[in-house]
């Protein structure tokens, strides 16, 4: 078992996080149970973050920092150490997708990563059976902070219509979801396409693939495949990539009709919760 008094606060921003949460909470005279008492949570959460066995939430950090007064230390934290969780192959992309200024992607399987809610991201990551299910989840939200920014990228997501009839976390947690994309049916800087089944054969059934631009960088190519993703700025490669794009939105409903086809699915498919809901096992 982890011992504070014997972490290392140099060995990971999640290290530093608990070091530096036990020494503010002695610091103020507090045992972990009056801590917790506080900030409305266990004692025991308090000692698990303290000894690196559970990772911190924003919502956590800060109701730290308004119970310790510690001028938003722990909420600015809380970003590093979440980041840290994501998958080390991940990480390069998730630093690069926070500082695009264009994010395209085109997703056959999923709901975009960006936007997913919390639910509907737990079931994705939970089929991975990681060790730390809650810390992938608080990553993944934590990525989405970026759409919140007073000027966030502009983004433009194209979904296969299968994205919409995968039940992902059963009837509830997919009208959730899609009622979360609608919810971007009106936003300044997201766009949302579907790609119908009647498109038939289209630029992009080899794979999906993400198109980052910046303002002073080259474009990046993302793409993953069952282990690991793959980055590139090979000119000829996002050329290629750019033009696929182009031939998937003229390809996709409008946006207008997609918000339509997206409403219908979650009222015909999602929205009947008379019958008792039932679960395929893969």
């Amino acid at each position: 078992m982890a011992h504070v008094q014997s972490l290392d606060p140099t060995a990971s921003p999640l290290d530093y996080y608990g070091w530096e949460l036990r020494r503010q909470r002695e610091a103020h005279d507090l045992r972990q149970g009056q801590l917790g008492d506080i900030i409305f949570c266990t004692g025991s959460l308090i000692g698990q973050i303290e000894t690196t066995k559970k990772v911190p939430t924003r919502d956590f950090s800060e109701r730290v920092d308004a119970a310790l007064g510690t001028d938003g230390v722990f909420s600015r934290l809380v970003g590093l150490v979440l980041r840290s969780q994501l998958p080390n192959w991940f990480q390069p992309y998730a630093d690069m997708e926070s500082r695009a200024a264009y994010i395209s992607t085109y997703q056959a399987q999923l709901v975009y990563g960006l936007l997913q809610t919390e639910e509907y991201a737990r079931a994705v990551l939970a089929t991975g059976m990681p060790d730390d299910l809650e810390g992938l989840v608080a990553a993944r939200v934590e990525r989405q902070r970026i759409l919140e920014r007073e000027r966030p990228p502009l983004a433009w997501a194209i979904l296969d219509e299968a994205v919409l009839y995968r039940p992902i976390g059963g009837r509830e947690v997919m009208r959730q979801q899609l009622a979360h994309l609608l919810d971007f049916a009106d936003h300044r800087w997201m766009r949302i396409q579907v790609l119908p089944f009647a498109a038939g054969e289209h630029a992009s059934l080899d794979g999906v693939f993400n198109l980052l631009r910046f303002d002073d960088d080259p474009d990046i190519i993302y793409t993953e495949d069952l282990i690991s993703g793959h980055m590139t700025a090979c000119p000829e490669t996002v050329k290629e990539a750019a033009l696929r794009y182009a031939h998937l939105q003229a390809a996709a409903l409008s946006v207008e009709d997609s918000a339509a086809l997206i409403a219908r699915v979650m009222e015909e498919r999602y929205g009947d919760r008379s019958r008792p809901e039932k679960r395929a096992v893969a």
